[in-house]
């Protein structure tokens, strides 16, 4: 009970004198910080303030995916056993991720590796959208083609410009809750970033090797070195500072004809050519069901009791 003081600082009691300082001194040091911006209040309002700023994402001319172009990675459906709702492959950073040079007064940035997550904001924003990118020189604005290996950066600015990565699962590096392989946002590039688009049916698969990839339907994103597919896990959830979202990992799920099941199956979104503001799934606002397999693929939406072909 020494050390305890039962009377405010103005009672001259005691280390009076030392406590006043104290006061003054921590005072000071919390309005030093308020002014630098490094309050954690401070701090975590300017984390959702970047990574939730909207993002305009390309319209796709053609109809095909091409190298720099700006996407959303959708998950559309989950297992039968464990559905859910579409979820968008997200980052997902907190304070320990994020970095700034105050000696050159740089713009804050996030710094690898980050986890990533299944997130049900449909928005696109700094969070989600991912830019198309080549591992072999080719240029922007080629196709991307079915078996060809490609990278899925992260935009560039606050995003940082990060790598999806995954590698072979170890008993310490693994999944959170899955204990699947781990998929997160690294820094540095290499062949553990490479992945590449496999065709959704697995009887048309050999024949659409090479063609370009359509946006806005289903496929299938395997990681090259591993060769498993990326998946969202509707039966695993997380917590995090954005609310709850699913786990994100590479695992190939198969059912009893040796297909892939849902939670493998994934949408390239591109922008709504007429509301480039928005993409084509929140035009939409359900879930697409697009059969990739005809010459002009066709969207079923469920609006208001109308269903339009």
């Amino acid at each position: 009970m020494a050390n305890v003081r039962t009377y405010n600082r103005n009672v001259r009691v005691g280390n009076w004198r030392e406590d006043a300082t104290l006061e003054e001194e921590s005072l000071k040091d919390f309005l030093h910080r308020k002014e630098k911006g490094e309050l954690t209040v401070q701090k975590t309002g300017m984390l959702r303030q970047n990574i939730l700023k909207p993002v305009h994402l390309t319209v796709s001319q053609d109809g095909f995916l091409h190298y720099g172009d700006t996407v959303m990675l959708v998950n559309t459906e989950g297992t039968k056993s464990d559905p859910h709702e579409p979820c968008t492959l997200s980052i997902i950073a907190d304070l320990s991720n994020v970095m700034s040079h105050s000696q050159v007064n740089t713009d804050p940035y996030l710094q690898g590796p980050c986890q990533v997550g299944g997130a049900s904001s449909l928005k696109p924003c700094v969070r989600n959208a991912f830019v198309i990118t080549s591992v072999d020189g080719t240029s922007n604005g080629t196709v991307l083609r079915y078996e060809e290996s490609f990278a899925l950066r992260t935009t560039a600015g606050f995003a940082g410009g990060l790598y999806l990565a995954s590698d072979l699962r170890t008993f310490e590096k693994c999944a959170k809750l899955s204990r699947q392989q781990e998929v997160s946002l690294v820094e540095q590039h290499g062949f553990f970033c490479w992945w590449r688009v496999v065709y959704f049916d697995p009887q048309e698969r050999l024949e659409h090797e090479g063609y370009p990839v359509q946006g806005n339907t289903k496929v299938l994103i395997s990681h090259c070195k591993t060769n498993q597919c990326l998946a969202a896990l509707a039966n695993h959830v997380l917590w995090t500072p954005f609310g709850k979202e699913y786990e994100v990992t590479a695992h190939t799920f198969l059912d009893s004809h040796k297909a892939e099941q849902k939670s493998n199956h994934w949408m390239f979104i591109t922008a709504d050519p007429n509301e480039q503001e928005q993409s084509i799934l929140q035009r939409q606002h359900v879930s697409p069901i697009t059969h990739e397999h005809q010459p002009n693929p066709k969207t079923v939406i469920d609006t208001q009791g109308e269903k339009e072909n």
